[in-house]
């Protein structure tokens, strides 16, 4: 019994130890993003599994999870296994790293710009010859206007829209935030439905036929017009928008254990290499790549972006004011 009873020990101990807890590398990892990335990764996925083969010799399968940024994040901390995220907000990032450690503290820091790969813009998604004379900001808040864009509740693309429309309006307000809150609030009483996420807003405006401006990311805009018709859309770009960052991390909790941590993490370096910056860019994203960037120029007209961190405060300040409960945007939504 003792000799059975100090092999158990061995045993425990050796199964506790560094050396042995790493997992067998996965024949699959889950990639959670947001909603309206569906197609991009669709078409990075086999191009990886195919660079993985030829660099490693061992295959992979790439699973996804498309949904809201926020609701996304929220689905990880529940238990849902991502062995990495792509989302289009710092801030469904950030709170992985900060509730539970599902990510690193120094995740912005793993990976070159601020770990995002690539970036858009809130822009305008217009009917055919754009019968409402569409241009800028202002154009949002008219009576004879009504907009399409997703929930800033549970919506990253929303927030963009929200903060971008904000920004707008303290800039040609000399910076008179009871001005840019009145300006804000006649653009959410303009919407004829807030859905949960990019791709319901597209769904809504493009096959229900709802409002007359959608606003969304850039890249989603051309994709649309790309999709159903450039002669019956028109892209509208304001005269100013919002810096839109694409964070993506590894989530270390669970690739650790599950022993994806080394193909995460190629996962996300393919992003940033070449081949994947001409996939993302071919999707109507604007990337880093200098070789990439310049052989798309043409695509993106010139707009002065301005960055969350420039007139909020950043993202984390951000929320606490506008996003909370009872915050400014509960506060300024009264709707008619």
């Amino acid at each position: 019994m003792k000799k059975n009873f100090l092999a158990a020990i061995a045993t425990s101990f050796i199964l506790a130890s560094p050396l042995s807890s790493h997992a067998e590398e996965p024949a699959e990892i889950l990639n959670v993003s947001y909603d309206i990335a569906r197609e991009l990764y669709a078409t990075i996925n086999p191009q990886f599994i195919a660079h993985w083969k030829e660099k490693t010799g061992k295959d992979i399968k790439i699973k996804q999870s498309h949904a809201g940024s926020s609701k996304q994040a929220r689905a990880i901390m529940q238990g849902l296994k991502a062995d990495l995220v792509t989302f289009n907000q710092v801030l469904d990032v950030q709170i992985l790293a900060d509730r539970g450690g599902f990510v690193a503290k120094d995740w912005q820091k793993t990976l070159a710009n601020n770990a995002s790969p690539y970036f858009s813009l809130p822009a305008f998604l217009v009917r055919k010859d754009n019968p409402k004379a569409i241009k800028d900001w202002n154009d949002l808040i008219r009576d004879d206007v009504k907009l399409v864009f997703p929930n800033p509740k549970t919506s990253g693309n929303a927030r963009y829209t929200y903060l971008a429309a904000y920004a707008y309006a303290l800039e040609t307000n000399n910076n008179d935030d009871a001005k840019a809150r009145e300006f804000v609030g006649k653009l959410l009483n303009n919407v004829a439905v807030f859905d949960t996420g990019g791709r319901g807003a597209t769904t809504s405006f493009v096959e229900r036929e709802i409002g007359d401006v959608l606003i969304t990311f850039e890249a989603e805009v051309e994709n649309i017009r790309a999709k159903y018709g450039k002669d019956d859309y028109v892209r509208v770009v304001p005269s100013i928008s919002l810096l839109a960052e694409f964070p993506v991390a590894v989530v270390e909790k669970v690739a650790k254990k599950r022993g994806s941590l080394d193909v995460s993490k190629a996962y996300l370096d393919y992003i940033y290499s070449q081949e994947g910056q001409e996939i993302v860019a071919s999707f109507n994203n604007r990337v880093h790549h200098p070789q990439v960037k310049a052989k798309y120029a043409d695509k993106f007209p010139d707009v002065r972006l301005i960055r969350v961190e420039d007139v909020f405060g950043g993202w984390q300040q951000a929320k606490d004011t506008h996003f909370k409960e009872g915050g400014t945007l509960d506060q300024v939504f009264t709707k008619k």
